[in-house]
């Protein structure tokens, strides 16, 4: 049996590939479907089935384009009413590809159409299962997402489902499974996920808190919907994409993969409510940049914090990037829903100047002159979460988290100039952007963040474990 996961980007965005006497099935693809498509001819294979564990918030799910191009069926789970063609599959309905059997799971409780698919090889043997975000490696789908999509469910209700699906569904399986998630560290889908892409599901019963084997109904509600944070205003959008259709990828990358002049690139800024979006380092957005831009570095966590902070999916964005990466760029958009790129800056910065355009700059100083500037009269805002504030922080620090600068722009100090830094270096970059866009410009950027500020004699608070601070 020929299975792999592949994770790509912050968030982890994951793909499955099992193939059997000539036909084979796809799992969750990511929106760049070509490469399923090569793998396929190689193994002279021809793609029998795409299925989709549930409706992805977090990502736009590559399955329209896949089904189009490979003619394969499209398969959801019980509940599940898409705006395209799909078998929507029963409980327990069982697909053929080639020797293997492909079971579904009806699992509700992170979606209601959320289904775990049980893997079967050619000699009957259980091998594996895929459980989207059902559970994955050390947590479980969190249950407040699928609630805007219905007035009727609340994150109570849904946790209620998913504490059934574990135990009546899952837990009742092998121990020898395999368990293959949708996601790993990084994604907004859950809040404890580990590293690790797969896992047995008996060391999950085992190690993973929600699956502990005396847990009630309502001590599973309390721990799962216990420090969850407000999930990025662009899921409910990726969601309704990935019911109700979308533009092909390959005609997004054809439209937006445009050079523009710098003349033509402020010629569109000035004509459009274009927003300019800066994805180079951290490090050099802070020298130069296009006044007015906002940083989010395609190096760093750069989908969630497009999703978090741009909000709005149909914004129209031109991109400035690290030269041969706007294709990259455009795509790694293009995969969280944001499709409307009008062009980027062909030459950079660099041209950018040769044309006698003014630029702007952030004023940034070293963890060692922080040291020797600040005192304890000094303003200093932390752009990190309440959990990494709380567990460690310099004292008389103000906490405003980069997710809530937006919300929180109040509590900025305005008059005096303030010391700003993140744990290490990109988030108060993209937060200082944001802040500069806005007319704030007493900002000066600690570099390295609390990474760089612990290696000197800075005053810190007594470190919390941020397993025991909520």
């Amino acid at each position: 049996m020929k299975l792999e996961q592949i994770y790509t980007g912050c968030i982890a965005q994951a793909a499955y590939y099992l193939e059997s006497n000539g036909e084979a099935a796809i799992f969750d693809p990511l929106r760049e479907v070509q490469p399923y498509i090569d793998r396929a001819s190689k193994d002279n294979a021809k793609i029998k089935y795409i299925f989709e564990t549930h409706f992805h918030a977090d990502f736009v799910s590559g399955h329209l384009d896949l089904a189009k191009k490979s003619g394969g069926q499209i398969v959801y789970g019980p509940t599940a009413n898409p705006n395209f063609e799909a078998v929507i599959a029963e409980d327990g309905q069982e697909f053929k590809v080639g020797a293997y059997t492909i079971k579904a799971i009806h699992t509700p409780g992170h979606t209601m159409e959320s289904t775990c698919y049980l893997l079967t090889d050619e000699n009957g043997k259980q091998h594996g299962i895929i459980t989207g975000d059902t559970l994955f490696i050390g947590d479980v789908g969190r249950p407040d997402l699928a609630q805007k999509m219905s007035t009727d469910l609340t994150q109570e209700k849904l946790a209620s489902y998913l504490y059934d699906s574990l135990r009546n569904k899952i837990m009742i399986l092998p121990d020898e499974l395999i368990v293959y998630p949708s996601h790993g560290a990084g994604s907004a889908c859950g809040k404890n996920m580990s590293k690790e892409t797969t896992d047995t599901l008996g060391n999950q019963k085992r190690t993973n808190y929600a699956l502990r084997a005396d847990m009630t109904r309502e001590e599973f509600t309390a721990e799962l919907l216990d420090g969850l944070g407000i999930p990025p205003a662009y899921f409910p959008q990726n969601v309704m994409m990935n019911i109700q259709g979308y533009e092909s990828l390959d005609n997004i990358l054809e439209k937006s993969f445009k050079p523009l002049t710098p003349r033509e690139f402020e010629a569109i800024a000035n004509q459009s409510e274009a927003l300019i979006l800066d994805v180079r380092h951290e490090d050099d957005f802070v020298k130069s940049h296009i006044p007015g831009s906002i940083f989010i570095g395609i190096q760093g966590g750069f989908a969630p914090w497009v999703g978090a902070l741009i909000r709005d999916v149909k914004q129209p964005l031109l991109l400035i990037t690290p030269e041969g990466r706007e294709e990259e760029t455009i795509t790694r958009l293009s995969r969280v829903g944001f499709d409307n790129s009008l062009g980027y800056l062909k030459g950079g910065i660099a041209a950018w100047k040769e044309a006698g355009f003014e630029t702007d700059s952030i004023e940034s100083i070293s963890p060692e002159q922080f040291e020797s500037e600040a005192n304890e009269k000094s303003i200093i805002v932390d752009a990190r979460k309440p959990g990494e504030f709380n567990a460690e922080h310099i004292e008389n620090a103000l906490n405003i988290p980069l997710d809530f600068v937006n919300e929180q722009l109040s509590e900025v100090p305005k008059e005096e100039n303030f010391y700003l830094h993140c744990a290490g270096g990109y988030r108060s970059v993209i937060m200082a952007s944001i802040l500069k866009s806005r007319g704030y410009h007493n900002m000066i950027n600690v570099e390295k963040g609390m990474a760089g500020i612990r290696k000197t004699n800075a005053k810190l608070t007594a470190f919390v474990c941020p397993s025991t601070n909520k």
